[in-house]
């Protein structure tokens, strides 16, 4: 079955999420499923975005800051 829908183009993670639909899973667990894929899908921006940071300004972000910290950044480079 799998070949099958990786033929369609599904992504592997598409995949694994597909196997949890032929699962019953209770409102609370789909929650706790929901948080888990946040978190890390949270997780890899963040990694991202202290690359990002690393590159531009360096040094590490400080913990809570975000987008509006590069917007800062730039304008003032470009400010200069």
């Amino acid at each position: 079955m799998e070949s099958n829908l990786q033929k369609k183009g599904f992504s592997n993670l598409q995949l694994e999420l597909l196997k949890l639909y032929a699962l019953d899973v209770p409102d609370k667990n789909l929650l706790e499923i929901k948080s888990l894929l946040f978190g890390y899908f949270a997780r890899q921006a963040d990694e991202a975005m202290d690359k990002i940071w690393k590159e531009k300004v360096g040094g590490r972000r400080k913990q809570g800051s975000g987008r509006r910290d590069i917007i800062e950044v730039k304008e003032r480079k470009n400010s200069k």
